[in-house]
């Protein structure tokens, strides 16, 4: 019985664990949090990220490691890869939990980024305001997801309050794309570099949190965002399962950022593809062959955030499946998804209009078709 042990034990390493305890995998998670929701699925070790200690249990009781998140330091990566098989390994997490080497990396595969350009001190945040122009966001290079670590910088009034409030670690200023809608695709690679890809997910946000993606299977841009997906999946050597977000300005996509992992974009996999984005990712970490990234029928997912609601409401929508992560409420917290399947596009979207009456707040508004801010030629500098 193989062994995958998983650094982080959120709702990530939760959905992994219940994709493959179905297939006789145990799993082993370090997490420093007391009680975290994949716990109870597996054999929790309480350690911080960087404990060596702890660390070198994990590698001794598993057959192959990976993470749920880019938080994990680029030395505890390393450290285990010594004695354990990782995977994805330490090129992509390193590219990954740096906004700078993700858009150098994306600008050297020829994959169009929005302007960028690097920012260590407020005076090299008052020239690169001056070289990309505003409306334009600030973010921080490392550590940054759902809206957190960033500020939207629209005035000159609106620069100093920005460095105020995120000055101090290594930024990244971006030009504010304007853009039809965002698109994530989800591609997977196993070790002798076969690659699979899912439908592209068309996503929608509230407060900087994803809050619905609906599958896109066909989608006239699908091919593009595919062959991005591949371009960084062979140069990476990657292992696993890798998540591009995208920006649609026109018919070109432009390259936000990537996840080397799982995805909440995904999460329709579970009952909208043929093989869920959890178990292709376990079958690439074990050496066993890919499964059918197809999807059955038309899928979307809605993210339960602050509040849960009522289970009978949600089941009562023909094709809802409810997952929850047995986490306790709290305000702009992830505590579920519901995943919605049916046979047309058409029985979808009234599905999806029901079940966003029984869980909150209506569907987050598209954005507004807008002139764009611009963006980098392939191979250009920042």
């Amino acid at each position: 019985m193989s062994v995958v042990g998983i650094i982080g034990a959120g709702q990530l390493a939760r959905m992994l664990a219940l994709a493959g305890l179905p297939l006789g995998l145990r799993f082993v998670m370090l997490d420093p949090a007391e009680a975290p929701c994949a716990a109870a699925l597996g054999t929790h070790l309480r350690a911080g990220y960087d404990d060596r200690a702890q660390l070198a249990r994990l590698a001794r009781m598993c057959d192959v490691v990976t993470y749920e998140f880019e938080k994990v330091p680029d030395e505890s990566v390393a450290f285990l890869a010594e004695s354990v098989t990782v995977r994805p390994g330490a090129a992509s997490l390193a590219a990954a939990r740096d906004r700078l080497r993700e858009k150098t990396l994306f600008c050297d595969l020829e994959i169009p980024t929005p302007r960028f350009a690097p920012v260590d001190s407020r005076a090299e945040l008052d020239r690169a305001v001056a070289t990309i122009g505003l409306p334009a966001v600030l973010k921080t290079r490392t550590l940054g997801y759902d809206g957190k670590g960033q500020e939207v910088l629209r005035r000159l009034d609106d620069v100093s309050a920005a460095w105020a409030s995120l000055g101090g670690v290594p930024l990244l200023l971006e030009a504010h794309v304007r853009f039809q809608r965002e698109v994530s695709v989800i591609g997977v690679r196993d070790r002798r570099g076969h690659c699979r890809f899912y439908p592209l997910a068309e996503n929608r946000h509230h407060d900087g949190i994803l809050r619905l993606s609906r599958s896109r299977p066909g989608d006239r841009l699908e091919s593009q965002a595919q062959e991005f997906a591949r371009r960084l999946l062979e140069h990476l050597g990657h292992v696993g399962a890798l998540t591009l977000e995208l920006f649609q300005e026109g018919d070109v996509l432009l390259a936000n950022e990537m996840a080397p992992r799982v995805h909440n974009s995904g999460h329709w996999t579970i009952e909208g593809a043929v093989t869920s984005q959890f178990e292709n990712h376990l079958r690439a970490l074990l050496d066993w062959p890919l499964g059918d990234t197809a999807a059955v029928g038309y899928s979307a997912m809605i993210n339960l955030i602050g509040e849960i609601p009522g289970p009978s409401g949600v089941v009562a929508v023909p094709g809802a499946h409810l997952h929850l992560y047995g986490k306790e409420p709290r305000a702009g917290r992830k505590l579920g998804h519901v995943t919605a399947s049916a046979s047309t596009a058409a029985r979808l979207e009234d599905r999806l209009q029901r079940l966003l009456r029984v869980t909150g707040p209506r569907e987050p508004e598209a954005p507004k078709h807008e002139r764009p801010a611009g963006r980098v030629p392939a191979r250009s500098a920042p």
